[in-house]
């Protein structure tokens, strides 16, 4: 059963969306912690708040999350907890498109997912 919600979690923060022309990649952190503080990041049973001193916090279907983040020559660099199991270091190219966050894995050449800013 955690195996399961662990992929479903991983599927909510790093799966596959459609693509959008009008996203715009946020390159500067200043631009990135203007778009994230005070909200919450959101999709499908995850609620995450990146906080300006590097935590990462929340929920996914029930588990706590958690994490750091960095930004690191242009990319949001993170790690997560949840549950029993986690996503190691990865450093993520950043869209953006009104209240929605597109992040992309791997510098932009892997897994994407779109999370909501409330």
């Amino acid at each position: 059963m955690m195996r399961m919600m662990t992929g479903y979690v991983l599927a909510a923060l790093l799966g596959a969306t459609p693509a959008l022309a009008d996203f715009q990649p946020v390159h500067e952190e200043s631009n990135f912690r203007a778009l994230v503080e005070g909200r919450e990041l959101t999709r499908f049973g995850v609620r995450l708040q990146v906080l300006p001193q590097g935590q990462i916090t929340g929920r996914g279907f029930g588990m706590r999350v958690g994490g750091e983040w960095e930004w690191r020559e242009g990319y949001f660099c993170r790690t997560l907890v949840f549950g029993q199991s986690g996503d190691p270091y990865n450093c993520q190219l950043v869209l953006q498109d009104g209240d929605t966050l597109r992040f992309i894995s791997d510098q932009g050449r892997g897994d994407q997912a779109d999370l909501r800013l409330r």
